[in-house]
C-alpha cells in the first residue's frame, strides 16, 4: 500500500484538513462530510480542499447570516459545470448575479403568486384523486415515482404545458433523472444529462409554439409569461435559455416527491402521527410538514465565492475562496435544535421564524436574495398530500428495504417506498 500524501499548508487560523483534496472523501460521505468535521474539530468552521481548490466549510445559523450578506459573497461562476448539465441547465436563473439575477427572479416570483399557488394548489388535490384510483388496480405501488408523475402532471396542467397522458411517466422520469444526477459519477451523471438535453429540446419547443402562435395560451401561465419575459436589455430570453427556465418551475415541483416520499415513510415510521394528524388543525400539519423537512435529507449544501478579502470569526476570508454552507448539519445543529436528531414536529411549536436556521431549501429572504422563491409552494404541496396520504387512502407497506443513505446525493428510501392494496376513501376521509 502506498503511503498517503499530504499536503504542507501555511499555518490557518481555523482547523484545516491536512490531505490534498477531499473530493473523495465528500463523494463517500454525502450529507455527512461537513458535519463529520464540525464535529471532529469542534468548530463551525474549517478549511479543505475539493477539486484543487481552496475551500471553507461552515455551519450553523450565525454562518448562514454570514453566506448570505450579498456584499460579501456572490453565486457567479460557483456551480460546477457538470452539474449545469444535469441539474439546473446553462444560464438559469440560478448562474446569475445582481440585476440580471433579479430580473429573473422577479418573473417568478410573479408566476407564484398566492393566486396561482391556490391554483397549483386545486390542481394537484385533483390529481391525487385521478391518480390514487389508478392505483387500486395495481398490486403495487412505488410511491415515489407514481408522486413525481401526479406532481409532474399538475404541474404542466398548472403552467399551460400541452401533455398527453402517454408522455407523463417518461417526462417526469426525465425530471427526477436530472434531480438525481447531483452528485452523481458515471450512469447516474450520464443519465441526468441524456434527460436534461432531451427536456430542454421539448420545452424549446414549447417556448418557440407560443410565439409563433402554434400554442394559445392564458396570460397568467407560467409558459406563456416566460415565453415573453424580457431581459435588462428588453429583449425576449433566447429559446435555449427560456426552455431552461420552464424546466425551473416543472422539475423543483416535480422534486417534492422527494419530500412526500419521506413524508409516508416518516407516517410508517412513526404511526402515532397519523391518528394526530387526522384530527389536527392547520398549525399542527405545517408544524409535521417543516418537520419532513428539517429531520429528513434534501439539499446537501450551497456554495459561493468570496467577493473580497475579510475577517470573521478570527479566520480571514480571501477572494475568490470557495465557501460552503452545510444545510443539512444546520437543520440538525444541536445548538439550535432540541434533540436534533429526532422526528418530532414540536420542533416548530412556538418556533419564532428566522431565515437562517431552517434551511432546507437555502436562507435569507425570498424577494431580495437568493433564497428558493418556490420553497412556499414546496410547504403548501407536501400539506396537502400528506393530508391525503393520511385522510384519502388506505393501503399497506409490504417487507421493503426503507433505509436511505446519508452518503448518496441525493438520496431517498433505497425501495422508494412500495405500498400496496390501495384504496381510494374519495372525499368520505376527508377531514374539512
Amino acid at each position: 500500500m502506498k503511503p498517503a500524501i499530504f499536503l504542507k499548508m501555511p499555518k490557518a487560523d481555523i482547523p484545516t484538513e491536512k490531505c490534498l483534496d477531499s473530493t473523495l472523501n465528500l463523494l463517500t460521505e454525502g450529507y455527512l462530510f461537513i458535519p463529520n468535521r464540525t464535529r471532529k474539530y469542534n468548530s463551525s468552521l474549517f478549511q479543505t480542499r475539493l477539486m484543487g481548490q481552496k475551500t471553507v466549510c461552515m455551519s450553523g445559523k450565525e454562518a448562514a447570516k454570514l453566506f448570505y450578506d450579498q456584499n460579501l459573497f456572490t453565486r457567479e461562476g460557483v456551480i460546477p459545470k457538470r452539474i449545469q448539465e444535469t441539474l439546473f441547465g446553462k444560464k438559469g436563473i440560478q448562474t446569475l448575479v445582481g440585476a440580471a439575477h433579479m430580473n429573473r427572479k422577479l418573473l417568478f416570483l410573479s408566476i407564484m403568486s398566492p393566486q396561482q399557488i391556490e391554483q397549483l394548489i386545486k390542481l394537484t388535490q385533483r390529481q391525487w384523486q385521478i391518480n390514487s384510483k389508478q392505483w387500486e388496480k395495481r398490486n403495487q405501488v412505488l410511491l415515489f415515482e407514481e408522486v413525481s408523475k401526479l406532481l409532474f402532471q399538475a404541474a404542466c396542467k398548472w403552467s399551460g404545458v400541452p401533455l398527453k397522458n402517454s408522455e407523463a411517466k417518461k417526462k417526469s422520469s426525465d425530471m427526477s433523472y436530472m434531480i438525481d444526477a447531483f452528485g452523481a459519477v458515471g450512469p447516474r451523471h450520464w443519465r441526468g444529462r441524456c434527460a436534461r438535453n432531451r427536456t430542454e429540446c421539448w420545452a424549446k419547443a414549447l417556448i418557440q409554439g407560443v410565439r409563433a402562435g402554434r400554442i394559445i395560451l392564458p396570460k397568467d401561465t407560467a409558459l406563456y409569461t416566460i415565453a415573453w419575459h424580457k431581459d435588462l436589455s428588453n429583449k425576449l430570453l433566447e429559446p435555449e435559455i427560456a426552455a431552461i427556465e420552464l424546466i425551473n418551475i416543472l422539475r423543483p415541483i416535480t422534486a417534492i416527491a422527494t419530500y412526500i416520499t419521506f413524508g409516508a415513510l416518516a407516517l410508517h415510521t412513526y404511526p402515532e402521527y397519523r391518528d394526530k394528524l387526522r384530527h389536527s388543525d392547520e398549525v399542527y400539519q405545517t408544524m409535521f410538514t417543516q418537520e419532513i423537512r428539517r429531520y429528513y435529507p434534501f439539499g446537501p449544501f450551497l456554495g459561493a465565492k468570496v467577493r473580497g478579502d475579510f475577517k470573521w470569526q478570527n479566520h480571514s476570508f480571501q477572494k475568490d475562496d470557495l465557501v460552503l454552507l452545510d444545510l443539512y448539519g444546520t437543520n440538525h445543529d444541536k445548538m439550535i435544535w432540541k434533540d436534533p436528531n429526532t422526528f418530532q414536529p414540536e420542533h416548530f411549536e412556538h418556533r419564532e421564524d428566522n431565515p437562517f436556521d431552517f434551511i432546507p431549501q437555502g436562507g435569507g429572504d425570498y424577494k431580495t436574495g437568493t433564497r428558493c422563491p418556490g420553497e412556499p409552494l414546496s410547504v403548501e404541496l407536501m400539506k396537502i398530500s400528506i393530508k391525503f396520504l393520511v385522510n384519502n387512502l388506505e393501503y399497506q407497506v409490504p417487507l421493503q428495504d426503507l433505509s436511505y443513505s446519508l452518503r448518496r446525493l441525493p438520496t431517498l428510501p433505497k425501495s422508494k417506498f412500495i405500498i400496496s392494496n390501495v384504496k381510494n376513501l374519495g372525499n368520505k376521509g376527508t377531514l374539512q
